[in-house]
């Protein structure tokens, strides 16, 4: 017998506001106005979920559709999960209390790959099969979008199909075609619906992909079975942002989420061409937003949400053509309300700085720049740009217009690094603190050196390497550790278990679902918190399905492989990547794209899509 979520169930768990759903903004359809169903999945918890753009984007234009319900599922705490199956209660959608497996289709957004246990756990808390292959013909369809998605192959014994880049336009075009099937009396059934959404482009439906294998477990060939399927499947790229409607009245939560504040994205994609960066491949080209468009839209979120932030969001907002008399505009316009503005991301020059100092004339705030390497050397091999002297530039700026304290980001565990290059992390944060001491006459400067593990990606120069064993991330962490015992200097790094896990799927292939259930199975869940994650357990895994960390992370691939997730693909030059990859070998840099000459990724003309730039030579 099902039961419901209780007052007593509630109050014996965390941040019960996670799961009563009845926020202002919400929207909630009456059954006799709802033709079909989403259910938006973010498979971590509400604060999390409720956090990213993407989501309350997709919740705002698919609710405009007429007979569309667009409702939210988040992924239950521990606490909440073992009381829902101590009681035998299902999950539900926030808005009508809707159980999953009574939904019409559930669609997941797939941020990162430690979250894919979460999918599992939640779709069978919401009584529906796992496998795509066992779902009768009443159970809803099981879709993904995001970024991950540009490697579906880990999930693809559990996606009905998947949803290849933007969302915003496709989205709209699967639940018509949706519609239009179910009113038809749903024609050829299960199969029937698939055959019709995978001639929407964008669309990718893994059961109709046969993969074949050579004699050493490398791919031999991904071959389509269906005639309508595309041999390689080409995301979706919205070619205008002014032309998408941006939500300007989101959900308002009760209690605090992780980005609690107006979410503005100013433009989409990033040129600049980083070779570790997944997200600068996958959303190119850049599409910029028009400033009066942004404008009007900061007016209408200020007054339906109550905000007193505004945060300014994209890949790499300081490169916004418009963003100093943007940013001066909002400020005059809004400080007399208390409404401040924020840049989530900064270049490394004293443009930013001066940007940063006038955006805190509302609300102080600390200074992040991220260098991601400590030698020039490594800056150039991943391409970064930047020199020591445009650091030391904008660090000085920043003391001298009264900041005493900045946070560092880098990577360890970088193609080509030697323990020379890890070390040089350490003396770029006393350069700045010696900086600090050359601009105010004083010391006293905090510097917060922050290193994550590098993750090869899909879609990047660096997707041939072989990644760093656990062993090697620790030595690395524990020589950057004992080199930055330095007063007023410290030090964030993370579990390099995370990262080697992370990077099994991703670049795995479809075997690996079946260490994936296997996992779920034996209790994994929430694998991105480290006091969730269990190491042993994935070991134990992959070692009982066959399947090893080396094959999948460790090795450096072959020019000519066949990678899982070709016939999947953001648009990019395969040779582009290539040639990338030995200019990191070289040292060499290539240029920006945005403002000079292509580069040659082959994006724009395979995608039919243009960059878009508001720069002031062109108004």
């Amino acid at each position: 017998m099902e039961k419901e979520l209780t007052i007593d169930v509630l109050s014996s768990v965390q941040k019960p506001a996670r799961y009563t759903g009845g926020e202002f903004g919400s929207i909630v359809k009456a059954p006799e106005e709802t033709e079909a169903t989403i259910a938006l999945a973010f498979p971590d918890v509400y604060e999390v979920g409720m956090s990213y753009l993407g989501f309350k984007i997709l919740y705002h234009l698919l609710n405009k559709e007429q007979g569309v319900a667009a409702e939210r599922v988040y992924a239950p705490w521990v606490d909440m999960e073992a009381k829902m199956r101590e009681r035998n209660i299902p999950l539900r959608t926030l808005e009508t209390e809707k159980r999953l497996v009574d939904c019409d289709i559930v669609g997941f957004t797939l941020q990162y790959e430690l979250s894919y246990t979460n999918i599992l756990n939640m779709l069978d808390l919401g009584g529906v099969h796992l496998l795509a292959a066992e779902r009768t013909e009443t159970e809803p369809f099981v879709i993904a979008g995001g970024p991950c998605i540009f490697n579906p192959e880990p999930l693809a014994d559990f996606l009905d199909f998947a949803v290849i880049g933007d969302g915003e336009e496709v989205m709209v075009e699967v639940m018509t075609a949706y519609k239009a099937w179910k009113k038809a009396g749903r024609p050829g059934g299960r199969q029937g619906f698939l055959h019709e959404v995978v001639k929407i482009k964008g669309i990718y439906v893994p059961s109709f992909y046969e993969v074949k294998y050579n004699a050493d477990n490398t791919i031999a060939s991904v071959t389509p079975l269906e005639a309508n399927a595309p041999a390689t499947v080409y995301k979706r790229a919205v070619a205008d942002m002014n032309s998408i409607d941006f939500p300007t009245a989101p959900i308002v939560p009760f209690g605090e989420i992780i980005h609690d504040r107006i979410m503005l994205e100013v433009f989409r994609g990033c040129s600049r061409g980083c070779r570790f960066c997944h997200a600068g491949i996958v959303y190119r080209p850049v599409r910029e937003r028009k400033p009066e468009v942004l404008m009007d839209l900061s007016r209408k979120l200020i007054e339906n949400t109550g905000y007193n932030e505004i945060s300014l969001v994209s890949l790499s907002s300081a490169d916004y053509s418009h963003l100093a008399p943007m940013v001066h505009s909002m400020i005059g316009e809004f400080s007399k309300d208390r409404v401040s503005v924020s840049l989530p991301s900064l270049r490394i020059d004293a443009f930013c700085v001066a940007i940063a100092k006038e955006v805190q004339a509302v609300r102080k705030s600390g200074l992040t720049f991220a260098p991601e390497a400590g030698s020039q050397k490594m800056r150039d091999v991943i391409n970064k740009g930047v020199t020591e002297e445009d650091l030391m530039n904008a660090v000085g700026a920043a003391f001298e217009s009264g900041w005493s304290s900045v946070k560092l980001y880098f990577m360890i565990g970088l193609p080509f690094e030697t323990d020379e290059d890890i070390l040089a992390i350490a003396d770029l944060a006393k350069k700045v603190q010696w900086k600090y001491k050359q601009v105010t006459g004083k010391g006293g400067c905090r510097v917060t050196v922050s290193a994550s593990g590098f993750v090869p990606k899909p879609y990047t120069a660096f997707q041939w390497f072989g990644q760093n064993d656990m062993e090697t991330f620790r030595r690395k962490q524990f020589l950057l550790k004992d080199a930055l015992k330095v007063k007023n200097i410290s030090f964030q790094y993370h579990d390099a278990k995370t990262s080697v896990i992370e990077g099994v799927f991703a670049r795995g292939d479809r075997r690996l679902g079946k260490a994936l259930l296997l996992a779920w199975q034996k209790g994994a869940r929430f694998d991105g918190w480290s006091d969730c994650f269990d190491y042993e357990r994935w070991l134990a895994c992959f070692t009982e399905t066959g399947l090893g960390w080396d094959f999948y992370a460790g090795r450096e691939r072959g020019e000519n492989e066949v990678f899982p997730w070709e016939h999947v693909s953001p648009g990019v030059s395969r040779r582009f990547l290539w040639n990338e990859w030995h200019k990191a070998e070289l040292q060499q840099l290539t240029h920006d794209c945005r403002r000079s000459s292509c580069v040659g990724c082959g994006i724009c003309p395979t995608l039919g899509v243009k960059i878009v730039d508001y720069k002031e030579a062109e108004q």
